[in-house]
């Protein structure tokens, strides 16, 4: 856990379906670096993250800047995925009461807004696989996928990528279900303080979009990918080499 996030962890030590397990100090999640403590960036300084990729929107960095330190000089790609942020939401004040109903009315499910995502960003998802498996630089070869909670984009991207190189999915499935415990607490109640600050109310289904990491959830990601062919497929799909796909698997996966 880098100290100042509520989410971060290693994606290493997930069983595979051939045996072992997914090797550590490659592929990192979590969610903004935004608090980064003093410890937390000794932690980043000393690990083996050399990329760090942000998925969030260039509104949700504004005034929040990922803390990282200068110790020394990390690789930061700028990927951003609009679905699964609030970018663009309208304040519940500036509604009148037909167009709240209206926008209650369209706030999509977790599986279906994950489905919205794969659908529109296959290739910035290869583009992360790419990343992670020809990281930049050979003396830091770790990458970290984040977003702002760490649980939606960069949940989708990290259960791609380990069940691309043959993690087990009940075991991803589980990995994904945590971030709802790791974000309990003080996140959610920061993050639904600031949906009411903004008008919004606090009605199951938007403090779940906000909070929430159901299992539910990311089985309809896979049944959706498995309609099409599966993970390896989609990111091949979405532009990830036949070479680059193998890369991935043997930095992930050994």
């Amino acid at each position: 856990m880098i100290a100042g996030t509520y989410n971060s962890r290693d994606t290493g030590g997930i069983p595979l379906v051939a045996g072992g397990s997914t090797r550590t100090g490659v592929l990192y999640r979590s969610d903004a670096l935004a608090g980064t403590t003093d410890d937390g960036i000794r932690t980043l300084t000393a690990s083996p993250i050399g990329t760090i990729v942000d998925l969030r929107s260039d509104f949700e960095k504004t005034g929040v800047p990922n803390r990282t330190g200068s110790a020394r000089r990390f690789t930061v790609v700028e990927l951003p995925l609009l679905e699964g942020s609030f970018t663009g939401m309208p304040a519940a004040a500036d509604l009148d009461e037909a167009a709240m109903r209206e926008v209650f009315a369209r706030i999509p499910s977790l599986a279906d807004l994950y489905i919205r995502m794969l659908g529109s960003a296959a290739g910035t998802f290869a583009e992360v696989a790419r990343l992670v498996a020809r990281p930049t630089g050979d003396t830091y070869g770790g990458v970290l996928v984040h977003c702002t909670a760490g649980k939606d984009r960069t949940g989708v991207a990290v259960a791609l990528l380990l069940d691309a190189a043959g993690a087990d999915r009940g075991a991803v499935i589980a990995d994904y279900v945590l971030s709802e415990t790791n974000l309990a607490g003080e996140w959610t109640e920061l993050m639904l303080a600031r949906l009411k600050a903004w008008g919004a109310p606090l009605i199951p289904a938007i403090t779940d979009l906000v909070t929430a990491t159901p299992p539910e959830a990311i089985k309809a990601v896979f049944a959706w990918l498995d309609e099409r062919g599966g993970s390896a497929r989609y990111l091949r799909d979405g532009g990830l080499s036949d070479a680059d796909l193998g890369v991935l698997r043997e930095r992930i996966a050994g």
